[in-house]
């Protein structure tokens, strides 16, 4: 049942992404004079995102290659990255109508291009789809919690040293 849980959280999780790399790649590709940072960092956490993602994918199918140090730290760094960049583009937005010809003119993050509502409306999908992304991750790094242990438990500690029973003395 959990195994299943993790392999459809998995299989959103690479639909989203897969949905913030074409439409930020495409952002990207329609720019005239560069893209600003945040753009640039978008597709810097779909990367990531994506190693992340077919990392767990194959770790949830295939046990063996799973560390489950490892995919409780990708997951929070991932997790964590996607917030930052969903906050950035949803701030630098300001969720504007894509029509309003101002709006657009004045807005750096979606005024780049030869055809401003266009990315306009790209970079408020990415968004959208950033957020549902961040969604599926909380819930990964939440299996991964539960099935690993507690945080504290990856910390090393002192070892319990046990003492003498009565039969071994």
């Amino acid at each position: 049942m959990a195994n299943k849980v993790k392999i459809s959280l998995r299989s959103i999780q690479i639909l989203c992404n897969f949905l913030c790399t074409a439409l930020i790649s495409d952002v990207i590709s329609d720019a005239f004079a560069g893209n600003p940072s945040s753009v640039n960092y978008a597709i810097f956490v779909c990367v990531i995102v994506w190693i992340v993602c077919l990392y767990g994918m194959a770790g949830t199918l295939k046990e063996s290659i799973l560390l489950p140090k490892a995919i409780l730290i990708l997951d929070s760094l991932a997790t964590i990255f996607v917030f930052i960049v969903g906050v950035v583009l949803a701030s630098k937005l300001r969720v504007h109508s894509c029509r309003n010809e101002a709006y657009l003119l004045s807005n750096r993050l979606v005024n780049g291009s030869h055809n401003p509502s266009k990315r306009c409306r790209e970079l408020q999908a990415a968004t959208a789809f950033f957020w549902f992304l961040f969604v599926s991750l909380v819930g990964s790094l939440i299996i991964d919690v539960v099935a690993g242990g507690d945080i504290v438990s990856l910390r090393p500690g002192r070892i319990r040293r046990s003492v003498l029973s009565m039969s071994q003395v």
